[in-house]
């Protein structure tokens, strides 16, 4: 396939063309990845941009590009909602009328968000890729322009402006690592980079649970998998787009994939330790900042995106802390005697373990000396604090067995 030749001029004209739109996104240097890592880790910040996504480059520059013809016929576009949000923005500020066909999974609040920004909502699909089909019939029978959310050249050379924003504030980077869902922001920040200095490295970072960039890249050409399952919903993609694949395939050296437990705990790392909300696929670069087999140099982490809908974001914190054990639940029997209880919450209090909940169930057995099944969650300091508390349970005698503690505790 021929491939059109993305240019430096390309890129520096999108720059200036983006400035109209978006936020300056300073790097943010991380202590806390930087001493976990052995490396200098800094974030490219774009959940902070104004609809919460980098997404607006590429759709402002888009508009741009098209003929007044084009624009008086309005834009249509799919996508699961940041690139919703990012059209519907771009489109209100060029004056554009701006359709977006979302799946029916799409949380309320991108919808909303994206009906907000002016755009007409059409919700169809289970999925991205069956909304996809449905815009492209629709901008047939209306005439729309068709604004694809990541295989389109003109949108990815937008997306990749982060790149020569990166490389200016931090010249001397070694490593961008970059989330790829269907690859458009990948396109842009990969090509430009080796534009700007081909000795930067790029890692493309992809859900485990869809892998189709990885898959495509070791059999050679563009392939669509099955089905995807992650919780990273914004780069749940089953099929890179096949305008982009030659790009990757040239100015990516590495691919990473993340699994959805490692995406939990990154969110609560990035609350914790930098007060900031990123969505599960922003965190993909911040998960894949262990897998990196290098020390000593200058990574910088693009968080693409901080749309996360306030119940998902309860979700994860509750299941990123079980998984990081400060959170547990232990069963004990004790005998059906008065002060058993009080008993217990001495010796949990001596080793420092917050009580948060307690079930007390007195009919477990007729045995009366262990007669009573005392069920506790706790709030530990993590998995040394845990086993402390355990440990302490036994040495009193009251055979501690541990209990999968669920995310609704």
């Amino acid at each position: 396939m021929e491939t059109k030749e993305l240019t430096l001029e390309q890129f520096e004209e999108a720059s200036e063309e983006v400035k109209k739109v978006t936020l300056e996104t300073k790097l943010v240097y991380s202590e806390y990845f930087s001493a976990q890592t052995g490396n200098k880790v800094y974030f490219k910040p774009e959940n902070m941009q104004y609809t919460g996504a980098y997404k607006v480059r590429g759709a402002f520059y888009k508009i741009s590009t098209l003929t007044p013809e084009e624009r008086e016929h309005g834009l249509i576009t799919a996508s699961a909602g940041n690139h919703a949000q990012g059209v519907a923005y771009a489109a209100k500020l060029a004056g554009v009328k701006a359709v977006v066909v979302m799946p029916t999974t799409t949380p309320l609040m991108k919808i909303n968000r994206t009906k907000g920004y002016g755009a007409d909502v059409v919700l169809y699909g289970d999925v991205f890729d069956e909304a996809c089909d449905y815009a492209y019939k629709l901008a047939e029978e209306h005439g729309y322009t068709f604004v694809h959310p990541f295989d389109d050249l003109d949108v990815a050379t937008g997306q990749g402006t982060i790149a020569m924003e990166i490389i200016k504030e931090l010249p001397t980077v070694d490593y961008i690592l970059c989330p790829i869902g269907g690859g458009g922001l990948c396109t842009g920040v990969s090509t430009l980079a080796k534009l700007l200095n081909p000795k930067i490295k790029v890692i493309g970072v992809e859900p485990a649970g869809a892998n189709c960039m990885q898959v495509s890249l070791k059999e050679g050409h563009v392939v669509g998998l099955p089905s995807v399952s992650t919780i990273a919903d914004g780069t749940a993609v089953k099929k890179p787009g096949e305008k982009l694949f030659p790009y990757i395939q040239q100015n990516v050296d590495d691919i990473i994939t993340v699994e959805d437990t490692d995406l939990i705990v990154a969110f609560l790392d990035m609350v914790e330790n930098h007060k900031m909300v990123v969505e599960n696929s922003g965190l993909l670069t911040v998960a894949a900042l262990k897998q990196l087999n290098v020390q000593k140099k200058k990574i910088v982490a693009i968080l693409s995106g901080g749309n996360m809908d306030v119940i998902t974001m309860s979700s994860v914190v509750q299941h990123g802390l079980i998984q990081r054990d400060r959170i547990f639940t232990v069963s004990v029997l004790l005998p059906d005697k008065p002060g058993e209880l009080a008993k217990v919450s001495t010796l949990l209090a001596q080793e420092r373990g917050n009580v948060i909940k307690l079930e007390h169930n007195q009919f477990v057995s007729i045995n009366r000396n262990a007669a009573v099944e005392l069920r506790i969650t706790l709030e530990a300091e993590g998995t040394e604090h845990k086993n402390k508390i355990v440990q302490a349970l036994f040495d009193a005698g009251y055979r501690p067995k541990l209990v999968q503690t669920t995310g609704g505790l």
